[in-house]
């Protein structure tokens, strides 16, 4: 409800802002984004579905959800291209694209430039890493898929820049081979992410999705998981063997 009345008051203030002079006008694609129905705007939660778009990338024409197919896939987004945190991200995930491949993990990312700027910048992230990019980087200077997957800032929205867009925060979605959103991490423009922690959630959930448990805290592949609470403990011990009941509700065990 915060949401939708924000969204109106900045969308009245922008068509205000000729009148008045007190706002810049707003380019086309950021009136088109808070001219349609707030109904229609996707509601990002777990477990709902990624919304589908078109999109052009370093890699050629793409549709998200063809692009995903039956992998597992995460999309992070970037605020610009030859920006210093953002030549570092897309480094780090480029060094461990065989560590992704094992995990049957699509990498996809996004940055808020055209795609020839794109491409010089790939060429930097390659001699800065010492590595190879080869997932595809989304081109998405008109915020098209940042807006449709709310990677803005609201402080940015309140304080438009001069060229009426706003500048997309670094957001990580983790989606699954049903289309479904497993995760989402949202960091500000001004702190870099953990590429380990990010294939440490995957872990987590392709385990948990095989072996119906969950992971505790700094869960690690190879550490004791957690018996959900919906099994009880002689089901349990017929399912997995030896479980360790530290609370009736806190069980652990191997697998």
């Amino acid at each position: 409800m915060a949401s939708t009345i924000a969204s109106q008051t900045i969308f009245r203030a922008f068509r205000a802002a000729p009148r008045t002079g007190l706002l810049p006008r707003p380019q086309p694609a950021f009136r088109r984004f808070f001219a349609a129905n707030v109904s229609e705007q996707p509601r990002l939660r777990l477990g709902s579905t990624a919304p589908n778009f078109k999109a052009l990338t370093t890699k050629g024409e793409i549709d998200f959800h063809e692009f995903i197919g039956k992998s597992w896939a995460i999309l992070f987004s970037h605020p610009a291209d030859f920006t210093p945190v953002c030549t570092t991200e897309l480094g780090a995930f480029s060094k461990l694209k065989n560590e992704f491949d094992k995990r049957g993990v699509k990498m996809i990312g996004l940055s808020a430039n055209d795609i020839s700027s794109h491409g010089e910048w790939v060429k930097d992230i390659n001699e800065v890493a010492s590595t190879n990019v080869q997932f595809p980087i989304i081109a998405d200077a008109d915020r098209k898929v940042a807006f449709l997957y709310d990677m803005i800032d609201q402080q940015d929205l309140d304080n438009i820049d001069q060229k009426g867009i706003a500048f997309t925060i670094r957001s990580v979605f983790i989606i699954d081979p049903t289309k479904k959103i497993r995760l989402t991490m949202m960091y500000p423009a001004s702190t870099g992410r953990n590429s380990a922690e990010v294939l440490r959630v995957i872990d987590s959930l392709q385990t948990a999705d095989k072996k119906g448990v969950t992971t505790p805290i700094d869960w690690q592949v190879g550490d004791d998981v957690i018996v959900p609470p919906s099994v009880s403990t002689p089901d349990a011990k017929k399912k997995f063997g030896e479980v360790r009941e530290v609370k009736p509700y806190l069980r652990y065990t191997k697998i």
